[in-house]
Parts: C-alpha cells; sequence; structure tokens
C-alpha cells in the first residue's frame, strides 16, 4: 500500500487533510516513519508482520474509530495520554482551559488545592500536578474504567494526584451536607451534550465510540451538572477561590447566571479558538 492509497481509503469519513493527517500519525506512532519516509515511499517496504499489523488498524480506522482509541494515545498540552474505549478523549480546547488556569495560578498561590470533578484520563489532573507542581491535586470520576486509566497515565506521565470515585450529582452526605473539604480551585468538563438537539450534527467517530456518559448531560437538563457542581463550589471554595468549567456554547449564558444566583458575584466567560463561549471562571468572594 502506498501512502497516498492509505489516506485515500479514509476519505468517506474524514476530509482529505484529516484523512492525511490520521495516516501519518499511525506511520510516525506504530512505524516510526518521518513526513521524509512517508513521502518518499518507505510506506511500501515495510515488512509482511508490520502491513499485517497497518491493514487492521486502517480497518478499524475505516470503521471511524478514533485514531486516539486505535494507538491508544492521545496528545495533550504537549504530553502523550493513554486512552482506550470507555474514556472521553482529550480536547485541544480542553487544554485551552488548563492552560489559562496554570497562567494564572501560577505565582498567585503557592501550594493551591485544587479538585477536577469528571477527571476522564486524568488529562486536566494531570496536566496541572505537572505545570503547577506545588500544588495538591484531586480528581473525582464515577467510572472505575476512567480512573483505572487516569492512575495510569499518572504514574506514566510521574504527577501526583489523588484519585476518587465519586458521582458529581451526588455531592452530599444522606443527610443534605457537604463535606468539610476546601479548595482553592475547582475545575470541571462535565457532560454537557444535548443528545436531542446535537446529536445529528456529531461526527461519526465520536457518536459511535466515545462513551455517552462522558458527553451527554441526561435527557431534557443539560445543565445539571453545571449546577450541582456550582452549588458544591459555592460551599467549598475558599474565600477568593475559583470555579473553571469547559462550557456547552449553547447554555453558557444560563450557566452563567446560575452562578450569579449562588452568589459568585465575579464570573468571566472566555471563548475558544473557534469564536465560542466555551470557558467560564467564576470568583468566590
Amino acid at each position: 500500500m502506498t501512502h497516498h492509497e492509505l489516506w485515500h481509503r479514509l476519505t468517506t469519513i474524514y476530509d482529505a487533510g484529516e484523512a492525511k493527517a490520521i495516516v501519518r500519525w499511525v506511520l510516525d506512532v506504530r512505524f516510526g516513519m518521518s513526513v521524509a519516509d512517508i513521502y518518499s515511499g518507505k510506506v511500501t517496504e515495510l515488512s509482511a508482520e508490520d502491513q499485517a499489523e497497518l491493514e487492521k488498524i486502517m480497518r478499524r480506522l475505516e470503521k471511524a474509530e478514533p485514531v486516539q482509541y486505535v494507538l491508544g494515545t492521545a496528545d495533550f498540552c504537549g504530553r502523550q495520554f493513554h486512552v482506550e474505549p470507555g474514556v472521553l478523549i482529550p480536547r485541544p480546547e480542553t487544554a485551552e482551559l488548563c492552560r489559562w488556569i496554570a497562567s494564572e495560578h501560577d505565582a498567585k498561590c503557592p501550594s493551591p488545592t485544587i479538585l477536577d470533578i469528571g477527571t476522564g484520563s486524568g488529562c486536566i489532573a494531570i496536566t496541572l500536578a505537572l505545570d503547577l507542581p506545588e500544588s495538591n491535586v484531586t480528581a473525582w470520576d464515577i467510572s472505575d474504567e476512567a480512573l483505572r486509566t487516569a492512575k495510569g497515565n499518572a504514574e506514566a506521565l510521574g504527577a501526583k494526584v489523588t484519585f476518587k470515585h465519586q458521582d458529581a450529582l451526588r455531592l452530599t452526605t444522606p443527610d443534605g451536607q457537604y463535606s468539610a473539604e476546601e479548595w482553592d480551585i475547582i475545575v470541571s468538563n462535565p457532560p454537557y451534550i444535548d443528545k436531542a438537539k446535537e446529536a445529528d450534527e456529531m461526527e461519526r467517530n465520536v457518536l459511535d465510540h466515545e462513551p455517552h456518559e462522558a458527553l451527554f448531560a441526561p435527557e431534557g437538563d443539560a445543565t445539571i451538572f453545571y449546577r450541582h457542581i456550582a452549588a458544591y463550589a459555592a460551599h467549598s471554595l475558599k474565600p477568593g477561590g475559583q470555579l473553571y468549567f469547559e462550557l456547552n456554547p449553547l447554555t453558557a449564558d444560563e450557566v452563567n447566571s446560575e452562578l450569579h444566583r449562588l452568589g459568585f458575584k465575579e464570573t468571566e466567560i472566555r471563548m475558544d479558538a473557534f469564536g465560542k463561549k466555551r470557558f467560564l471562571k467564576a470568583t468566590k468572594v
């Protein structure tokens, strides 16, 4: 198979530019080929064993399985995170959120306590633990599979993070009380897609393969996670502490209004690289 034949097989799913990028990534990560190697025709020189492995990879990709799952790795903030089916693939937008937090807290607080709610692969918690090395980071998730993956990523990348199984919709005790824990920073990228309104517009590789519990809010209530986490933050942030959210642009203003209702006087919404309302910071007075 030539490079041209490989990427052309994916054009029923992706545009030509993305198909080429996926094939280049596969050839680099799995077979150690540089761009120069690829364009000089070395793809055709693979051993029979490597050709068989490449064919297996291509068949998975032709079923719209995300290349990150096929290769078992995703790039995030310049680091490689292990990912597998059952764990949400880290997004570039979430990396923007991490950079915002790190830039604001690098010298602000010598050892901030940070809580990441809904950690998934651990990409937010681990990135903040490494970029803010004096921080004390805790990460929660309801998925044991996600926690296992996140723990493995923390170990592989040398990040100190405390992981805990916790449902973001059950943050109080049976008698309605919050724990006594306090935080300088709470951050969350919760499930926020309204399946009824947005699923038809989603790419097949996302809809068919990534975990729906990490993508979709409960039917008919797209802001439920934001409300529960914001209420917890209003109680558990230290004075001057900050809550950061990744947002669904469709409900950004609604979430902002809820934070003001809970007593957060200072809020800031930021756009992502595509000009959409994607991030929010709220400061507890």
